[in-house]
């Protein structure tokens, strides 16, 4: 297996700096024909252009150069680690001694059959859109989704009472009912009852969970790459919290809580964060040169830390008003987003994990490392579909196993999930739901009917006063198309009578 980046020499950055001028030109050419409707060869050279957007993602990627060095680091080791791996087994099998522990060889045994998959998935499995720090890198976590995925197919084939127990063989301390702290109650910021400390409400809700919060949106804008939608998922996931309260004891929080310490500190500040990295992202030179072809130690320590940062760079350009299909991808992006932060408390709740347990902490580590590989799949499926012909395959198993989370928290307590929204949050919910669709329907519906109507009528309004113009030598225009029938038919007519 050769290095998976593109290896650029002097002379091929010459040529691909070409292609981008090709490019350019191209998108330039489509702009200069589009203002000359009337010539029809032109318009068919348009039209085998590529697109504008397509275009501008071209020249993002021709301004990489790599000079294609090829280092041990970039190989391939696939006969070195099936070699190491049949060692192992080897060794278990002939020199080490069975132990008569049967829970003990259960769980070593599922321990090294995923292990065993893990080592076939980081040599064998298909490269995603990310290659940096290291493809195998995202190649391990593609496999550590599968196993996650089979993980909780497994829990929900079983009943309430052995899941729960199930998880005891992992950590004995869980399987317990565990209470949920209630962040409401006192929202008064400044207690002027207490004198020792009147703003102790205010330090009582700081926790573990307010850098988690600024550190969890801050690696979510870096995934989804724009402004309005994270804030829109900011706040609507308040929004949730408000309508599920009677649910979860946890979500009922202070007024303060949700829209100041979450919505425009936490959240907002880990936003704002992630839009000026991503800022520098898009400026940043993407020049890559061998570590031993880099003279200075500072060039070198300088090599290995842009190493964790990304190969090239793609802007995401949502533009969901711009048709339907973009229009429901972005709702349905926002939904499953929403879907997952609600699993990550009711999953706590219907399997009694306490919110600091390293189990809930390895779920979110999971997902920062697979939800930026998942979101460039769906932007690139859904912004060139004749390219990208199906959904990645990370992007599929994100997906699955949000379903699949949902659908244990059903199974495991239905007496929560179905306990009846109060009338006016469900009023509430259900106007929103009718103002999307009302918007949608008007926009690509009505809206597009509407537009062409006008242009029908235009384009009539213009016909009699192309045909009554008269040309250059002074005779009146020859009627063309369905008139040149009529008038013809006309004479033959006058020819019989």
């Amino acid at each position: 297996m050769t290095k998976p980046e593109p290896k650029r020499s002097g002379l091929s950055g010459v040529n691909a700096a070409g292609k981008c001028a090709t490019s350019a030109s191209a998108a330039e050419l489509v702009d200069h024909v589009s203002a000359e409707p009337g010539c029809p060869s032109a318009r068919a050279t348009a039209m085998k252009q590529p697109s504008r957007e397509s275009t501008h993602r071209r020249n993002t990627e021709c301004e990489v150069y790599d000079d294609g060095t090829n280092t041990f680091f970039w190989r391939a080791h696939t006969v070195t680690v099936l070699f190491i791996l049949t060692c192992a087994l080897v060794y278990v099998t002939l020199l080490e001694e069975t132990p008569q522990d049967t829970t003990y060889n259960t769980k070593r045994g599922i321990v090294a059959s995923i292990l065993v998959f893990l080592c076939f998935g980081v040599t064998q499995a298909k490269d995603g859109p990310f290659t940096r720090p290291h493809p195998a890198y995202w190649r391990f976590w593609l496999c550590v989704t599968v196993v996650y995925e089979l993980f909780l197919i497994f829990i929900l084939f079983q009943t309430v009472h052995d899941g729960r127990d199930f998880l005891k063989y992992i950590d004995p301390k869980l399987g317990v009912p565990l209470p949920e702290r209630d962040y409401g109650g006192n929202c008064l910021m400044y207690d002027p009852g207490n004198t020792t400390d009147p703003f102790h409400n205010v330090w009582d809700k700081i926790d573990g969970f307010v850098p988690a919060h600024f550190l969890g949106w801050y690696i979510k804008t870096l995934m989804i790459r724009d402004w309005w939608m994270c804030m829109i998922i900011s706040v609507m996931f308040e929004f949730l919290e408000y309508s599920l309260e009677h649910q979860l004891p946890n979500f009922s929080e202070c007024w303060w809580d949700h829209w100041i310490m979450d919505v425009f500190v936490c959240n907002g500040l880990g936003i704002y964060c992630g839009m000026k990295t991503l800022a520098w992202l898009s400026m940043k030179p993407y020049q890559w040169q061998g570590l031993w072809n880099i003279l200075s130690y500072k060039g070198k320590i300088k090599r290995i830390a842009f190493q964790f940062t990304p190969y090239s760079w793609v802007k995401f350009e949502w533009k969901p008003a711009s048709n339907l299909r973009r229009w429901l991808a972005v709702l349905g992006i926002i939904f499953m987003f929403l879907l997952a932060e609600l699993n990550t408390f009711y999953l706590k709740f219907v399997l009694w994990m306490p919110p600091e347990h390293y189990l809930v902490l390895l779920r979110l580590v999971f997902f920062v490392n697979v939800g930026g590989v998942a979101m460039r799949e769906i932007y690139d499926f859904m912004d060139d579909p004749k390219f990208h012909k199906k959904l990645g395959q990370q992007a599929w198993l994100v997906a699955a196993i949000t379903v699949t989370e949902f659908l244990i928290v059903v199974k495991y307590d239905p007496n929560t999930i179905m306990l009846p929204i109060p009338f006016f949050i469900t009023q509430c919910w259900f106007l929103g739901i009718i103002l999307i669709f009302t918007w949608t329907l008007w926009r690509f519906f009505f809206r597009d009917i509407t537009l062409r109507y006008k242009e029908t009528r235009q384009r009539k309004q213009e016909v009699p006063g192309d045909r009554d113009r008269p040309l250059g030598n002074g005779s009146a225009a020859a009627p063309s198309g369905r008139s040149k029938l009529n008038g013809s038919s006309e004479t033959v007519r006058q020819r019989k009578s």
